[in-house]
């Protein structure tokens, strides 16, 4: 019934075992931040990390890392952004509404800034950056690369974990990681690739986190990568408010639903919902140094 579309889902069992969300955007999402924070709590989801899509977003989670000990920031320029900075955006599709072209020069000044946010000692990653083929056409490629390749050289130089979006872009992605040197720990957010992309990753050592669309039925190579990728490489998110798990999927996304994508993952691995959990929660606080 369409009554139910924006309702809340229900709030899943408690996990025994605390874990993070390792991707979540607390601003898109209704509610306060306490109110967030509170509801993951009573089903197990001790950690979030909070990350920014642009400059406001970015200031935004640092601060908000900075006021709660549960959350941890990661800061940047999403890849769709990189090219609205340089060459506008006069349909206003982002959240700023419609922008001028800003040129080179302004997207230096907003990396400027996202460099001074990813030294500060609460925000623990870069990201989420990356390329994205699905939103920006060839006309912002060079846009989003030349931004790419900043954030891993700022993640790099504070030593950051590195949050990957990867949108239709799995062999250019791969293929800067590889030009520009990964940094120590890459995480590619979403994890969007197949399993003989996961084997890739896994041979150099990237994470790869899973949201709630693993729980999709048409998902079946996503089950097939997390199914060869190394455990220990593994982590769980929810990119709320979305990509809500199955059998919620449409209905608004938040960090307390992270028991249901856990449990579907443990049962693709076939292993029990507590090695999982505690699996995904020492992978996390590694991925992230916290």
């Amino acid at each position: 019934m369409p009554a139910d579309k924006n309702a809340a889902p229900p709030q899943p069992e408690p996990l025994r075992v605390p874990v993070a969300d390792s991707h979540t955007h607390l601003d898109m999402q209704d509610g306060t931040v306490e109110g967030a924070l509170a509801k993951a709590a009573e089903v197990g989801v001790t950690t979030v990390v909070q990350v920014g899509c642009d400059v406001a977003g970015s200031r935004w989670a640092a601060d908000t890392a900075a006021a709660h000990p549960a959350v941890h920031a990661a800061v940047a320029l999403h890849p769709n952004e990189a090219p609205r900075i340089v060459h506008g955006d006069p349909d206003g599709w982002s959240r700023q509404g419609a922008r001028p072209a800003g040129g080179e020069g302004a997207l230096d000044e907003a990396l400027a800034e996202i460099d001074r946010l990813a030294a500060l000692a609460h925000v623990k990653g870069v990201g989420e950056t990356g390329l994205d083929y699905f939103r920006t056409g060839p006309e912002g490629k060079a846009a989003q690369e030349r931004s790419f390749r900043a954030h891993i050289e700022i993640a790099k130089r504070h030593g950051k974990a590195l949050v990957i979006h990867d949108r239709e872009a799995h062999e250019d992605v791969l293929r800067v990681l590889k030009e520009e040197g990964a940094p120590e720990r890459t995480v590619f957010h979403c994890y969007s690739g197949d399993a003989a992309m996961a084997r890739v990753c896994a041979e150099h050592g990237y994470f790869m986190s899973f949201a709630g669309n693993v729980t999709f039925k048409n998902a079946q190579p996503l089950r097939d990568a997390l199914a060869v990728a190394p455990l220990e490489l593994v982590l769980v998110e929810t990119d709320a408010p979305f990509l809500t798990p199955a059998p919620y999927r449409g209905r608004p996304n938040a960090p307390y639903l992270i028991p249901v994508t856990l449990r579907a993952m443990a049962e693709v691995r076939g292993i029990d919902e507590d090695a999982m959990a505690a699996a995904i929660s020492s992978n996390t606080a590694r991925a992230f140094d916290y």
